[in-house]
C-alpha cells in the first residue's frame, strides 16, 4: 500500500518514519524551511526554532501519556538518524501551592508514577537561585527524561530515519487533494502524486489545504529571544526549562540558553496573554512579521521579574502559531476511507510529536486508537 503524508513537519515526519519502518511504501510531501521568512509566499511550519520544552508531567492525562511515549523513543530516533536533538537538562513546573493546575500535576505524577522532586520556597530558591518566585510557590522538578528539544533537528532526524527505512521525501508544497474510487491524487508544486491513502499533517495550514474541513483554530504566538554573552550562557548551563502556572490561567514558559544557527546563545520566553485568531492567508502574513511588539514588551518585563540578575546583551521577538482542537487534544481521525488527519498540537505538540505521528499512522492504516487517545482535555 502506498501512503502519502502531506506535511513534513514534526508530526508528518514522525508518521513517515513509523509507516516506512512498518514496511509500507511512503511518500512524505512538504517544503524545506524558507531561506527568507519575510519574503516567502508559501506555507510555513512552527518547527523553525531551536528550543521546545519536553517533559512527562502535564495537567492533562492525554498529553502526559503521549509525551512519555514519545520521550522514550528519542534516543532510538537519534541512533537511527545520526542526528541529535534532545538535551536532558530537566524540567521545572511551578505555581501557587493549592492552585488547580498544580493540584492536577500532582495527580498526574501519582497516577503515572512520574519521578520528580517537590520543592518549596527556601528549597526552590536554594536549588535554582537564578529564578525569583513568589512566596507560596511549589515546584515539581523532572531531572530525567525532560529538558528541551530542537524541533528543527528533530524533523531532520525523523526525515533521515524515514528515508533510511525506505520513505521518499518530496520537498515541495501540496496544493490540493482529489479523492477518487481508486485512490487519491495530490497536486503538488512538482506535479501530481497518487497514493492509496493520505495522512494530512499540515498543522496551522490544514484548512487552507482542506478547504475548511477541520474544526481547528490557529492562534498567533510571539516569543522573545534574549541574547546572552558566552560567559552568561555558561553560568546558566545547567538551568532547566521552566513553566510557571500563575493560578490565573497564564503559563509562560522559559528555556535555558541554547545556541542558535547564527552562533549566538539565546534564552527563550513565550506566553501570550491573549489569543489572537488567525484565518486563511492571515496565517502566512503573520509568519512574515516579527511578532507582536506589545507581547514582546510584556515578555521582557516577565523575564526581568523571573530572572532579575540575568545579563541580557540584546533581544528580539519572532512569530509562531499554535493549532487547537475544541477538545484540547490532537485531532487524529479519518475524514474518509482514504484520507485521515493528524493535526493540532494544542501548544504541546513538539515534545510528543513522535507519538502523535505513530497514532496518525495507525489511523491512516484503519486501526482503532486506544480509549485514552479520545479523552478530552478541556
Amino acid at each position: 500500500m502506498h501512503i502519502a503524508i502531506i506535511g513534513r513537519g514534526l508530526i508528518g515526519s514522525a508518521a513517515g518514519r513509523h509507516l516506512a519502518k512498518a514496511g509500507h511504501r511512503v511518500t512524505v510531501i512538504g517544503p524545506d524551511e524558507p531561506a527568507d521568512r519575510r519574503a516567502h509566499r508559501g506555507v510555513f511550519a512552527s518547527h523553525y526554532d531551536e528550543g521546545r520544552i519536553t517533559r512527562g508531567l502535564d495537567p492533562w492525562p492525554f498529553w502526559s501519556t503521549v509525551s512519555r511515549a514519545a520521550i522514550a523513543r528519542y534516543r532510538e530516533i537519534e541512533a537511527e538518524s545520526g542526528v541529535s536533538f534532545f538535551t536532558e537538562v530537566g524540567s521545572l513546573m511551578a505555581g501557587p501551592e493549592g492552585s488547580k493546575l498544580m493540584n492536577q500535576l500532582f495527580e498526574v505524577r501519582d497516577r503515572d508514577d512520574i519521578a520528580c522532586e517537590v520543592l518549596r520556597d527556601a528549597e526552590l530558591a536554594g536549588r535554582f537561585g537564578y529564578f525569583d518566585f513568589p512566596t507560596g510557590t511549589v515546584a515539581l522538578f523532572e531531572s530525567q527524561n525532560a529538558g528541551h528539544i530542537s524541533p528543527r533537528r528533530m524533523v531532520q532526524a525523523q526525515s533521515a530515519a524515514a528515508e533510511r527505512a525506505g520513505a521518499r521525501l518530496l520537498r515541495c508544497a501540496a496544493t490540493g487533494i482529489d479523492e477518487g474510487p481508486a485512490g487519491v491524487t495530490i497536486a503538488t508544486e512538482d506535479g501530481p502524486v497518487t497514493a492509496d491513502r493520505v495522512l494530512v499533517a499540515t498543522g496551522g495550514f490544514s484548512n487552507l489545504l482542506m478547504q475548511g474541513a477541520l474544526d481547528i483554530e490557529v492562534y498567533a504566538r510571539t516569543v522573545a529571544l534574549f541574547r546572552l554573552e558566552a560567559d552568561e550562557a555558561q553560568r546558566l548551563a545547567t538551568m532547566p526549562t521552566l513553566i510557571y502556572q500563575d493560578g490565573q490561567g497564564n503559563d509562560p514558559y522559559l528555556l535555558p540558553p541554547i545556541r542558535y544557527p547564527d552562533g549566538n546563545w539565546y534564552l527563550k520566553l513565550g506566553g501570550d496573554p491573549v489569543d489572537v485568531l488567525l484565518e486563511g492567508e492571515a496565517i502566512g502574513d503573520w509568519f512574515r512579521t516579527e511578532g507582536n511588539p506589545e507581547v514582546g514588551a510584556q515578555l521582557h518585563d516577565d523575564i526581568r521579574a523571573r530572572m532579575p540578575g540575568l545579563r541580557i546583551a540584546d533581544w528580539h521577538t519572532m512569530p509562531c502559531v499554535t493549532t487547537y482542537a475544541p477538545d484540547n487534544i490532537a485531532t487524529l481521525r479519518p475524514l474518509s476511507d482514504r484520507v485521515s488527519v493528524a493535526v493540532a498540537g494544542c501548544g504541546r505538540g513538539a515534545k510528543c510529536s513522535d507519538e502523535l505521528g505513530r497514532l496518525g499512522a495507525e489511523v491512516v492504516l484503519g486501526n482503532a486508537l486506544p480509549d485514552w487517545a479520545h479523552e478530552a482535555a478541556v
